[in-house]
């Protein structure tokens, strides 16, 4: 039984070349199509964990094709189809060399920031007096370079990517309306779900006639902070951790772990009960982010029934 899928191979028609990110796995098609894969890897820290989390490409691709769909009205997006429970098929894009991260409350890694007496997170003044949690009086845009995988992203200014030529002033204008406006709506959305979009980041690229579009993923949980908003004030006013689904339980469980992904740091030990307490937590997130019970695909051979789905509708 091979139920977690950490490494692909594949060999699909057409295909010219693979790119093997931190989670997700790119075949090119023929320089016209993306195939995405994402797998079961768990990264953080810009570290990829030693063991797979069942079922959590298949959350991961799921919540993140929903998310295109209720936001294509507003932000063109690179999907076609989702011919596999792991799989997203998409426009060929140029990457931006960015991440639009966009916060609404200080929280993760610009509260550790915050605490460590910076009042500046990439260029943006933040207000004295805030509280971990706290919300900002409107969100903030704090990019990261895109970092190649096993390097670390690292947090730049609007000033820096535009003095840089890292994206053009024209373009980047797009892609803070972008972020803005998925943001806007991802909020609305999270609050018809009774959770509060806390932060996330957003990727965009361009396709071959010079469109930007929407790429990677949306609005997961490995990709955003969602809190629940039942009792979040009151947990604010009495000192409390809020209630959160995102991935920062694991974030967390590494630091109590003396792990932070620096070097000469050892990844504590993933048991069985630890990796199956984090496919039911993801799961739990999925269910809430969604407002809906989740479906578990078929795990006897995922790298069989990946090859066969992909390959099928490459030949339509």
């Amino acid at each position: 039984m091979n139920n977690t899928i950490t490494h692909t191979d594949f060999n699909f028609p057409g295909q010219k070349a693979v790119y093997h990110g931190k989670v997700r796995d790119v075949y090119n098609i023929n320089d016209e199509l993306l195939v995405m894969v994402a797998t079961d890897r768990l990264s953080a820290f810009d570290v990829v964990l030693p063991k797979g989390i069942p079922f959590k490409g298949q959350m991961l691709n799921q919540i993140a094709t929903r998310f295109m769909e209720l936001t294509q009205d507003i932000v063109p997006n690179w999907l076609i189809a989702t011919p596999d429970p792991n799989v997203a098929i998409g426009h060929l894009c140029a990457p931006f060399k960015v991440e639009m991260v966009i916060r609404g409350y200080l929280s993760g890694h610009a509260a550790r920031e915050y605490h460590a007496g910076k009042r500046t997170l990439c260029g943006v003044a933040l207000p004295d007096g805030m509280n971990e949690n706290d919300k900002f009086p409107q969100p903030i845009i704090t990019p990261t370079t895109k970092a190649d995988n096993g390097e670390h992203d690292e947090d730049i200014s609007r000033e820096a990517i535009l003095s840089r030529g890292i994206v053009s002033e024209e373009d980047y204008l797009v892609l803070e309306h972008y972020t803005q406006a998925l943001f806007q709506r991802g909020t609305h959305i999270a609050a018809g779900r009774g959770l509060i979009l806390v932060d996330t980041k957003y990727e965009f690229g361009k396709t071959k006639d010079g469109k930007i579009v929407l790429i990677d993923e949306i609005h997961t949980p490995d990709s955003s902070r969602y809190f629940y908003a039942e009792g979040y004030q009151q947990r604010q006013d009495s000192g409390e951790d809020q209630k959160q689904l995102s991935k920062e339980f694991v974030r967390q469980w590494l630091i109590a772990n003396g792990f932070q992904g620096k070097e000469g740091q050892q990844i504590p030990e993933m048991t069985a009960e630890y990796i199956n307490s984090v496919s039911e937590r993801y799961i739990e997130l999925y269910e809430n982010i969604l407002g809906e019970p989740f479906v578990k695909a078929d795990i006897h051979d995922i790298a069989e029934r990946i090859e066969k789905n992909v390959s099928d509708f490459l030949k339509k």
